[in-house]
């Protein structure tokens, strides 16, 4: 039941990073391009009339890990409890931004919320980023210090960031150079996928730059990934060591290529929704990838004192995950009518669409 929880769980955060991933773009891309009222409104709908939906994919991953996996649960939101109210505020701020926006029809009030909801997409990916970067690099389980802990085994504190900014320091902090790397390839990876977004979805006078766009921002991530690879063997050296153990998990790794390389061919694509699917693929290999470099490990642990928090030892008994299963179902199968109804209700380009009067 573990293996099925945690596979379960990890579907879910995919699914909510490929949805609320293009929202997160959209708000990027409304950032750094949009210059007109016109395409300000158009991309704002194509985010707005769909990010409450998106989220509730967050709100079930959470639930059945507190459920599948409370040691890990209570370990990591205690943790990262500083980052993590950031991400609320953030998340708050974006929301904002998207429904108060169009509530009254003033210059200042539209561009304080333009901002907010761009400025806080934008530190809500490379947030995110940063959190994938602090569990592939690992923790201080414990907080060692010398050849002692100073907490139980399972539990650590970080620090927004150490004096030394380093991932292989004793007591690194949540933000080291190295998830500052995994943060911007998240951030360049969702730009992508906000970018094909709003051109899939809108009619905005930018859709033809946000091609070029795309495609420079594809190089950028060509060249993010080769120099991240090489330095996270430097930072875990037994990073690849899933892969020689467990060859069938070199196919998400494939499906990050593909999805990449589909990215820098996308000017050869006739249909809109094509480039859409390639970083589909990106996130989906992308995130499947760092996580099966580790399974069953979800937590690993930077001392030898205390073992990494794996889906075994952090798992609630077997009578609870029995449980619990039903009711997951039930609330997967909710969730699963909810999203294709409202995706059936907002069909097609958004332009014409009605939201935020």
């Amino acid at each position: 039941m573990e293996i099925f929880w945690y596979s379960l769980i990890g579907i879910i955060l995919v699914i909510f990073f490929i949805l609320d991933g293009y929202d997160f773009g959209t708000g990027i891309i409304h950032l750094f391009y949009a210059k007109k009222e016109k395409d300000k409104e158009v991309i704002t709908k194509a985010a707005g009339l769909f990010w409450d939906s998106n989220e509730v994919w967050l709100v079930a991953a959470g639930g059945m890990l507190f459920m599948a996996f409370p040691t890990y649960y209570a370990s990591v939101f205690s943790g990262l409890y500083l980052p993590l109210i950031i991400v609320l505020w953030l998340i708050i701020f974006r929301a904002l931004g998207l429904e108060l926006r169009g509530q009254f029809n003033y210059q200042m009030w539209k561009d304080i919320w333009d901002k907010a909801f761009g400025v806080s997409s934008l530190l809500l990916t490379l947030f995110f980023g940063i959190a994938l970067g602090n569990v592939l690099r690992g923790v201080n389980l414990g907080g060692v210090e010398g050849t002692e802990g100073i907490y139980e085994g399972h539990y650590f504190f970080l620090p927004l960031w150490s004096h030394d900014f380093s991932p292989l320091s004793t007591h690194p902090g949540v933000i080291d150079w190295f998830t500052i790397i995994i943060g911007i390839i998240a951030v360049v990876t969702i730009a992508i996928h906000g970018a094909n977004w709003v051109i899939l979805k809108t009619n905005a006078s930018i859709n033809e730059k946000l091609k070029k766009v795309r495609f420079r921002l594809g190089i950028a991530l060509v060249i993010l990934t080769l120099f991240s690879l090489s330095i996270w063997n430097l930072i875990n050296p037994e990073a690849y060591s899933n892969f020689a153990e467990h060859p069938y998990f070199i196919i998400f790794p494939l499906i990050y290529i593909t999805g990449l390389a589909g990215i820098l061919m996308s000017h050869k694509f006739k249909k809109e929704i094509t480039p859409f699917i390639c970083s589909t693929l990106l996130i989906v290999g992308g995130i499947i990838s760092s996580i099966s470099s580790m399974f069953p490990v979800i937590l690993p642990s930077t001392n030898d004192i205390h073992e990494s928090l794996t889906i075994y030892n952090t798992s609630t008994s077997e009578y609870g995950m029995n449980t619990a299963f039903i009711w997951g179902i039930i609330g997967v199968i909710l969730i699963i009518v909810y999203f294709i109804i409202q995706k059936r209700l907002t069909t097609g380009k958004v332009d014409k669409m009605d939201y935020g009067h």
